[in-house]
Order: structure tokens, then sequence, then C-alpha cells
């Protein structure tokens, strides 16, 4: 399976289902370090297995060239938490 990434639904739809998703994964992560497993690990198993479902649904070469983009997403700050404003 060599196909990219389409999307089934309209824009804001695929938003919110992606905003939902990374809910429960975060609900997870925070789940695994209240029960003691370090958050490195945590982080490192959420990656393989991320990349795992990402080969299975897309293919290994489509999904080599999905992470080539990390470097410059990460340096560029797309994963880095900000404070927010308070009102």
């Amino acid at each position: 399976m060599t196909q990219s990434a389409p999307s089934a639904l309209p824009h804001e739809e695929d938003q919110d289902a992606k905003r939902a998703a990374l809910g429960y994964v975060s609900e997870a992560f925070a789940e695994g370090c209240l029960d003691g497993i370090d958050g490195d690990c945590m982080a490192q198993a959420a990656l393989f297995a991320a990349f795992q479902e990402l080969v299975q649904t897309y293919g290994e070469e489509a999904t080599a060239r999905y992470a080539e983009g990390f470097p410059d997403r990460i340096r560029g700050g797309s994963y880095t938490v900000r404070p927010q404003a308070q009102h």
C-alpha cells in the first residue's frame, strides 16, 4: 500500500477528529506517566506505534517521505507547547 493521505472527511470534521485523537493519546500518555513509566519511554513507544500505523496504512516509502519534514517542523516550533496568555 503506497497511497497518499487523502481525507474522507470535510476539513472541519477532519480537524475535530484529529483533536479528539490527540486528546486520547495525551490521556494514555498521562496515565502511563502516572503509573511510573518514564516520559521518554512513553514518547518513544508512542512514536513507534504511530509510525507502525502509518506504514501499515500508507506504506514504507510514503511514511518515510512524510517523516522527512519533521526536522524543519521541529526546529520551526510546530511541536513546542507555548503557555497561553491569561485573560
